[in-house]
């Protein structure tokens, strides 16, 4: 427990920040899986459509600090690639 006032706030603040985090990352996440999901139906525009949906997901991440810049890129790239690459 905190033993201070500024403990204790900093450990309120850290439970507000640490919910929005896991939101956020959630919110991503779900996003990714919707982006390949689209991509095993088969359907090009459909999976265009999720990853512009899952790109702008990441890149927010990414820009807040919460995932670091080159996962980010990792996860586009590796999703655009699989759309190219459909028939």
């Amino acid at each position: 427990m905190a033993n201070t006032k500024s403990a204790e706030k900093a450990a309120r603040q850290s439970e507000k920040h640490r919910a929005r985090n896991v939101a956020l990352r959630s919110r991503a996440r779900s996003g990714l899986r919707k982006a390949t999901a689209a991509i095993g139906t088969g359907d090009k525009s459909a999976a265009t459509a999720a990853h512009r949906e899952a790109t702008s997901l990441v890149d927010a991440l990414a820009s807040k600090g919460k995932i670091h810049r080159n996962k980010a890129a990792r996860h586009k790239s590796r999703l655009a690639a699989r759309i190219k690459n459909m028939k």
